[in-house]
């Protein structure tokens, strides 16, 4: 079981560990300053990468992707917490380095 929360509910993020699961391109195109990025497409293989002691706040583009990242990653026993709305409703500054 996971919690999903509102993307505008966040406020700090530089506090939180943000996992973004869309894929290198999307990513590419701006992301949240710190972000691990773990494209839903590698999670399967790479989830063990993840530290199971922390909890991760999950974002994609709306929501959706992180929805079955969050399910997946806490049927694994992962503490997850879906980010809806996603990149779509960041407001904040985006880096775009790489």
């Amino acid at each position: 079981m996971y919690k999903s929360i509102l993307m505008k509910e966040l406020r700090d993020f530089t506090h939180l560990n943000l996992l973004d699961v869309r894929e290198q391109d999307e990513h590419q195109g701006g992301y949240i300053e710190g972000a691990i990025l773990l494209p839903l497409s590698q999670l399967q293989q790479r989830f063990s990468e993840l530290d199971q002691t922390i909890e991760y706040y999950v974002v994609c583009y709306s929501g959706s992707r992180s929805q079955m990242a969050c399910a997946f990653l806490s049927e694994m026993g992962y503490n997850v917490v879906n980010v809806m709305g996603g990149m779509s409703a960041y407001r904040g500054e985006l880096c775009h380095e790489m």
